[in-house]
């Protein structure tokens, strides 16, 4: 086959929904990824289709090894190849340090930072056979400044924006490029989950430099630039899109 694929977890709705739809509309075909949206990941498969692509949606939690690996076999069965591997399925606990558990702790740390090694692992086996890839991770500001209740996802995300330096040297003689997109505070479906959202959505209205919130929109462009032959030379890089605000401290 020489249809492009590309995997995009955790898209059944905000950045992961925006960029697979994106890649469609690039020529790909799409495999939709999701955990417990079944309804959102079906809807994004029908625009997906509507744009004249295929849409393959897997559900499967990236926090469990096996499940990747049954993954990612599917994906090999009904595409027999790999292009692009968009990083994005996000989870965690959002508690303070002395209220943490070993279980917040283990969720968060599988589904945000283990998901990369073992997805990057079998993304590179089908790259590779059709002579490289792409992989694009999605981290935060949490990764590299303090957030209210954000202990375990902060810790995560630093520990995937470091996994993804060790892979870019890595998987680089396999013609593979990996690279990250961290955002600033973006009103999407998990911020709801965020116990002192108002207050993030406000200080990033207030404070942000360039005088309005990060979008969605503005996280997809990043990671299409990326994922673009004009990006080759960027390697295990960690692009920070947020408008100025991370300058502020």
């Amino acid at each position: 086959m020489t249809q492009k694929v590309a995997l995009i977890t955790g898209s059944s709705r905000g950045i992961g929904k925006a960029t697979a739809i994106r890649l469609a509309k690039e020529g790909y075909d799409i495999v939709i990824n999701y955990a417990r949206s079944k309804k959102g990941a079906l809807e994004t498969a029908q625009e997906i289709e509507a744009l004249g692509r295929q849409a393959l949606v897997i559900k499967a939690n990236v926090g469990d090894v096996e499940k990747i690996k049954k993954m990612f076999q599917e994906i090999n069965e009904v595409y027999g190849r790999l292009d692009i591997f968009v990083n994005n399925a996000a989870s965690g606990v959002q508690r303070p340090v002395m209220e943490l558990e070993e279980s917040h702790w283990d969720w968060t740390m599988n589904i945000n930072s283990k998901a990369l090694l073992f997805c990057a692992q079998e993304a590179a086996k089908l790259m590779e056979k059709n002579g490289g890839g792409k992989i694009v991770s999605i981290s935060s500001l949490g990764a590299i400044r303090y957030l209210e209740n954000y202990t375990a996802v902060g810790v995560s995300k630093a520990a995937l924006e470091a996994l993804t330096r060790y892979l870019a040297v890595e998987l680089a003689e396999k013609s593979i490029i990996v690279n990250a997109v961290s955002g600033g505070a973006v009103d999407t479906e998990a911020l709801k989950h965020f116990p002192n959202r108002d207050e993030l959505l406000a200080e990033a209205k207030e404070k942000t430099p360039a005088g309005k919130m990060v979008e969605i929109e503005d996280m997809v462009n990043a990671v299409m630039f990326l994922l673009s032959d004009e990006s080759n030379m960027i390697r295990g890089q960690t692009i920070i899109v947020d408008g100025g605000i991370s300058l502020l401290v």
